[in-house]
């Protein structure tokens, strides 16, 4: 039935950067950083070498596209930022040199700073990477924000793609919607069970809106989680195109401009309904290492929800192969 897997979202930590963010102060610290200490998350995280591709092995992945794990450099200073994304991308590229065959790597980028942020999409690429995982919000920006134009023309002239991971809402929007139903709770609700994916379809929506995919027509993004609810709502979202005045409607943009990923979420009632609103050519194995860890059996399972063999290849993946130029 397999025609080889690669998972396009399997995250990895960074010293400098998980060290960087827990030294920030509470009121700045990513509450997130939690869910990274879980278990055995933390030392899965870490290893890049026998351990995950033992891992894989057992799941029959044959090549993972590393991403570094939720938050990121988001939230640090400036300074910090660019120095530790540059370091990052070093050893995210030494990593896939080590093991050409089993690893590809997306690049980590200093929003904070964003037109360093341009300059090491560039160098990153020139490293071999791949694309870049970035999140929709830097302190107070978004991603849509015109001081970004630079890397989305850096992005689309390279043929980037570029992943919106989900992070954690606002700190004040936290205390009005994501509060008083207890300490684990709401840190449940404000991350994985809801939070996270309004965050992340926001932030693409904002620059579906913004017009940013009209400006850079062959920017190609991609999207976690069967789309961070965004292809549930694509009809309703339509509205905003509408009203923003765009070239093109929000289901176009999708089935035009965004890749979808299923982020280890092996439902099957989300890829018929994800097949109902865009193309089989637009879908993506993931397994969200470590955080989801799908058997062999459970990934067979999901793969036998294709009924075209075609469909199926494609998705576990010919698609990553097209998208990311993997060629061995």
């Amino acid at each position: 039935m397999r025609d080889g897997l690669i998972g396009i979202e399997e995250h990895w930590i960074h010293e400098g950067i998980d060290r960087a963010q827990r030294a920030l102060p509470p009121d700045r610290r990513d509450d997130s950083l939690l869910l990274n200490d879980h278990g055995d998350v933390a030392q899965q995280l870490a290893d890049t070498g026998g351990g995950r591709l033992a891992a894989m092995d057992a799941q029959g992945v044959d090549v993972q596209v590393l991403s570094l794990a939720p938050p990121g450099t988001q939230g640090l200073d400036a300074a910090d930022a660019v120095v530790l994304s540059r370091d990052a991308n070093d050893q995210v590229a030494a990593t896939v040199a080590a093991s050409p065959g089993r690893f590809r790597a997306f690049a980590t980028l200093p929003l904070a700073d964003p037109p360093a942020a341009a300059v090491e999409l560039a160098r990153a690429a020139g490293l071999g990477l791949v694309g870049v995982m970035l999140h929709g919000r830097t302190g107070d920006v978004l991603i849509d924000d015109p001081r970004y134009d630079e890397l989305w023309t850096v992005a689309e002239r390279l043929g980037q793609p570029v992943f919106i991971h989900p992070q954690i809402p606002p700190r004040t929007v936290r205390d009005v919607s994501y509060s008083g139903l207890g300490d684990l709770p709401d840190l449940a609700m404000a991350t994985f069970a809801w939070g996270w994916h309004l965050e992340a379809g926001t932030a693409a929506l904002r620059l579906m809106a913004r017009g940013v995919l009209d400006r850079h027509p062959a920017l190609q993004l991609v999207l976690g989680h069967w789309g961070e609810l965004l292809l549930l709502w694509h009809d309703r979202a339509d509205g905003l195109a509408r009203a923003a005045g765009t070239e093109r409607s929000i289901t176009e943009y999708l089935r035009e401009n965004v890749w979808i990923t299923a982020s280890g979420m092996l439902d099957p009632a989300m890829l018929r309904h994800a097949l109902s609103v865009t193309s089989p050519d637009r879908l993506l194995f993931s397994t969200d290492h470590p955080f989801q860890r799908p058997s062999a059996a459970d990934i067979d399972r999901f793969l036998a929800e294709f009924v075209d063999p075609g469909d199926r290849a494609a998705f576990a993946s010919g698609n990553a192969r097209r998208l990311f130029g993997i060629t061995d």
